[in-house]
């Protein structure tokens, strides 16, 4: 099966969104489930695309499966950066669905995030990660990312975030 990276289409956020929140889901990465709060932000693909580049992952073959996962990415800091600082962009919600996974649809998806950073000029592309995605630590070190554990940060109490950077 190929696969596009390419932006998403507005008639895809709803699916988008659905994906990205199920892939947290599943994999547990929200401490209160079905309840959780961070569960409609993962949904607001239309939000999103509004500050930053809605990125798909998308089979060439529609017949099998269409969208594999997505990635916002953060041209620079804003309003829906979490951590860039001036001249640094950022890579948020990146999710694939569990389908599609084994298949380098994630490192993909970075791949794609890495280069739209060197083109817009940017020094640094950075991001922040729970501590329990350890598969897409590994990833993020396998592409050269570094811990930045000066940079790690709550968005609330009790859920720490870690970040990661690449310099370009």
């Amino acid at each position: 099966m190929d696969i596009t990276i390419r932006r998403a289409r507005p008639e895809e956020y709803g699916a988008l969104g659905d994906l990205t929140a199920r892939a947290y889901l599943e994999d547990g990465h929200l401490d209160f489930g079905a309840e959780d709060r961070y569960l409609p932000v993962l949904r607001d693909v239309a939000g999103r695309a509004a500050h930053a580049e809605i990125l798909v992952a998308a089979a060439d073959d529609t017949t099998a499966g269409g969208l594999l996962g997505g990635v916002t990415f953060v041209p620079s800091c804003g309003p829906v950066a979490d951590i860039a600082r001036e001249g640094e962009s950022e890579i948020r919600m990146l999710a694939v669905s569990p389908g599609a996974r084994g298949r380098g649809v994630g490192e993909l998806l970075v791949r794609a995030c890495v280069q739209r950073s060197r083109d817009a000029g940017r020094d640094r592309l950075v991001l922040s990660s729970s501590p329990s995605m350890r598969t897409a630590h590994r990833l993020y070190e396998r592409l050269g990312f570094a811990r930045t554990p000066e940079r790690d940060w709550s968005p609330v109490p009790g859920l720490p975030l870690l970040t990661y950077a690449l310099t370009l």
